[in-house]
């Protein structure tokens, strides 16, 4: 990741450069559809390259990299369908290309302003000679008098200073940071942003779904300006690597903690995948396809709904989603869609808007000023601190899940908002003969299918295991159907195989709705009314579908889904239940109650290691993160907690528990009853994922042990280790030598997860320091040293270090 994108920039420029110089020649030197193949791996490259410097910096070439990315996949597509005669005369080929050449020749122009006023002259040039090659070769495509050689020109500056950056860059890590080329030095930018973002959460992602945007609106408002003359299959690429290339930022955007703006662009991604497929339509049949008036309509309620939310974190990018609501609108009032005037005169006006909102936001993130001037929050709560009801959630655990910390944001206001585009698309009546007429199919699959998915996993990835399950399952009912029904798969005879497929969903269904009894009343209607939709299924399969029964449960699925959408954005938005999601019809006591005074505190935090540190010195056990697995730990000096830790974990006498410690020099007062070859090799072997079994000695009472000792090791010997882990050793350090065990009942697996602590031990557990996933799945290797000084050892488990490396 740290030489991807210097290498690429150069690489695909040369490419470009070395196609326009031949292009004028009757064969060029790279052909066509392997200029297109190559774009699409380079673009790849830096789409990686990007995402890779995301979690370190929101520098500008972040947005750099991400866009020009784009706009190699979306060339690199079309390149490929023209050596394949895909697209017919030069005048098709015109057409496809103008788009995003017009689309990125002003968003790498505004990334290239920004770059100047943030003084960062490479980034600046490489987007200004990018943007300026994309308009002379839009040029070009209108008048063949003008040549090529401009464009080359302009690539070939892309390829020199990109192969300077990369000089640079390497140089700076050969050198070890000693040495930089002027304007290839990062660290300096990175200090410099991150002590801009300390005041305030930015999300280095939002310029570039901005300009995804302004891509694909630059489709629709290209023809209605007449810098195209039609609209048709080869314009397809730039909508669909839009809609990927969205998803994506809407996945990042989860990371950067950033709710709103990754609903929207969940929201908007769809749009793009639907103006994609109605383009795509008349390759099969000459007429135009037609548009479900009911979920257009319920489609723009979402996007009112999500601007009011967004509105109160930055007015500005509540009303510019103002102009997606016109969209919607637009497209519910011409049954031809994105081929009628008025959706594309939207079109216009939502590339103009996404033009001056991602500029600004591309400024907001590298500048300490910002666009537009003034403080955006200070309205909104000088407004609500009027009000005892609503009060804005604010903090660094803002998006915190109920155990510990998530690396994502909650995404289930994207889940369920799909559930109700999936539901009211499911509404519209269309052809049995041809099912592909009616725009159906993209709301389905895309909404309810895929942006679902893409909720489940979040879900999972913050430790909600049945909400996760219910959004895959559900997810995947509606890909099937909705390709089955509306793709022409399912045809006017019905099959007893769909009627038994439909069953066993019910079946998977029925167990959800059983559990969500034990979560909330909120997610049992939702769970149990998405039954009522699938019993539907069912009844069609069966030609025992009563005439408005499916209307009717898909409306009511919808409708719950509507009220869970806006509880998780008020929820998410407002401290306290302002749409209460209900509790528990069944109440669960211990584990599953949720009453647990248990605390779950972020590892982070240096605050958080501090309390657990207290806890334990108190005579409190705590499950803590480790190089390896989760463990269950107790201050050494005290026996009442040893004891504890050992009841609770129902030790075997065969395992005994262990001894950690921070550094050799906590035995430095006992060296002398250790050999020195033990010595040497406890000296060689940590800190490491490693236990060591020694002889058990007067050096044990020396830590203070007093009556803990007789929970620890053998009579004879004790396992003892320095841990691999920064957060591990300074606890011990606060606290002294620790006993440590497994976190898990004796027998079962090992603890891999901060929320698995708790759900294993429950109540005997006193806090739990979280850091997510532990960094690996196999616990440590156990050494016997116990007669190493006749030259062996041998080994009670191997676990992550192997036997070759001790």
């Amino acid at each position: 990741a740290k030489f991807t994108s210097c290498f690429s920039f150069p690489t695909g420029s040369l490419l470009l450069a070395v196609h326009f110089y031949s292009s004028p020649r009757a064969a060029p030197l790279i052909p066509s559809t392997a200029l297109g193949i190559l774009l699409l791996i380079l673009s790849a490259l830096l789409a990686y390259a990007g995402i890779r410097r995301s979690p370190r910096n929101a520098s500008l070439l972040l947005s750099l990299c991400l866009t020009i990315s784009a706009f190699w996949c979306g060339y690199g597509v079309t390149f490929v369908l023209a050596g394949q005669g895909a697209l017919g005369d030069a005048g098709d080929l015109r057409d496809a290309v103008v788009p995003g050449l017009a689309t990125f020749t002003v968003a790498l122009l505004l990334v290239a302003v920004v770059g100047l006023l943030c003084r960062e002259p490479i980034l600046a040039l490489i987007s200004g000679a990018t943007s300026l090659a994309s308009a002379h070769d839009l040029a070009t495509r209108h008048s063949h008098a003008l040549g090529s050689s401009a464009v080359a020109c302009n690539y070939l500056i892309v390829c020199l200073v990109g192969g300077y950056f990369a000089l640079g860059r390497i140089l700076y890590f050969l050198t070890k940071g000693k040495m930089a080329l002027p304007g290839t030095d990062l660290a300096k930018k990175k200090s410099r942003e991150q002590t801009q973002a300390a005041g305030g959460s930015t999300n280095p992602f939002a310029a570039t779904g901005l300009i995804l945007n302004m891509l694909s609106a630059g489709v629709f408002g290209c023809r209605l300006l007449g810098i195209t003359n039609k609209l048709f299959v080869g314009q397809v690429p730039w909508l669909w690597a839009a809609g990927i290339y969205q998803i994506g930022i809407c996945i990042l955007s989860y990371r950067a903690m950033d709710v709103l703006m990754a609903t929207s662009f969940g929201f908007t991604s769809i749009l793009k995948f639907a103006g994609g497929y109605c383009l795509l339509y008349p390759v099969w049949q000459p007429e135009e396809p037609s548009f479900p008036t009911l979920f257009l309509v319920v489609f723009s309620i979402l996007f009112a709904v999500l601007a009011l939310f967004l509105s109160l974190r930055s007015p500005l990018d509540g009303l510019y989603l103002l102009v997606y609501v016109a969209s919607c609108l637009a497209l519910a009032c011409h049954p031809r869609g994105f081929f009628a005037s008025g959706p594309q005169g939207v079109a216009v006006a939502v590339f103009v808007a996404s033009a001056l909102v991602a500029l600004s936001h591309l400024y907001n993130v590298k500048a300490g000023a910002k666009i537009p001037p003034g403080k955006r929050k200070g309205a909104v709560k000088a407004l609500l601190t009027r009000s005892s009801f609503l009060k804005l959630r604010e903090g660094p655990d803002l998006h915190a899940p109920y155990l510990g910390y998530s690396k994502y944001a909650d995404a289930e206001a994207l889940a369920f908002a799909c559930s109700v585009l999936a539901s009211s698309a499911l509404t519209a009546t269309g052809d049995p003969q041809a099912p592909l007429a009616t725009v159906v199919i993209p709301w389905v699959v895309v909404a309810g299918g895929i942006l679902k998915l893409l909720g489940g996993s979040v879900a999972f990835a913050r430790g909600k295991t049945l909400e996760s399950s219910a959004f895959i399952l559900y997810a995947v009912m509606w890909i099937i159907w909705g390709l089955a029904r509306y793709g022409g798969l399912y045809g006017t005879t019905r099959s007893f195989h769909s009627a038994v497929g439909i069953a066993a969903f019910m079946l998977f269904n029925g167990f959800i709705v059983f559990c969500t009894l034990f979560l909330n009343i909120t997610w049992f209607f939702y769970s149990l009314t998405f039954m009522l939709v699938t019993l539907s299924f069912f009844l069609d399969a069966i030609h025992a579908l009563p005439t408005g029964y499916d209307v009717a449960a898909t409306l009511s699925f919808g409708l719950v889904s509507f009220y869970c959408f806006l509880s998780a954005l008020s929820n998410g938005i407002f401290e306290g239940p302002c749409l209460p999601m209900g509790g528990p019809i069944v109440q669960l006591g211990g584990v599953g109650g949720r009453t647990s005074k248990c605390l779950h505190l972020p590892a982070r935090k240096a605050s958080s290691v501090k309390r657990i540190a207290d806890i334990l010195r108190s005579g409190g056990t705590c499950g803590i993160p480790t190089d390896t697995v989760y463990v269950l730990v107790a201050a050494c000096n005290r026996p009442d907690a040893v004891e504890k830790a050992h009841r609770s974990k129902r030790q075997a006498q065969d395992r005994p528990m262990s001894l950690w410690i921070s550094s050799l020099k906590q035995l430095e007062p006992a060296k002398h009853l250790f050999t020195p070859l033990l010595w040497d090799f406890m000296e060689a072997a940590w800190p490491s994922p490693i236990s060591l079994v020694v002889p058990r000695g007067e050096w044990v009472d020396l830590l203070g042990m007093k009556d803990s000792a007789k929970y620890v090791g053998t009579p004879q010997s004790v396992a003892i280790r320095i841990p691999d882990c920064s957060v591990t050793t300074h606890l011990i350090d606060l606290v002294g030598p620790i006993v440590v065990t497994s976190a898990n009942p004796t027998g079962e697996a090992d603890t891999t997860h901060h929320n698995q602590v708790y759900a294993k031990l429950g109540d005997k557990v006193d806090a739990v320091l979280c850091d997510g996933p532990s960094p690996e799945n196999i616990a440590s290797t156990v050494v016997d040293c116990t007669k190493i000084d006749s030259g062996n050892i041998g080994f009670f488990r191997v676990g992550l270090v192997p036997k070759s490396q001790v």
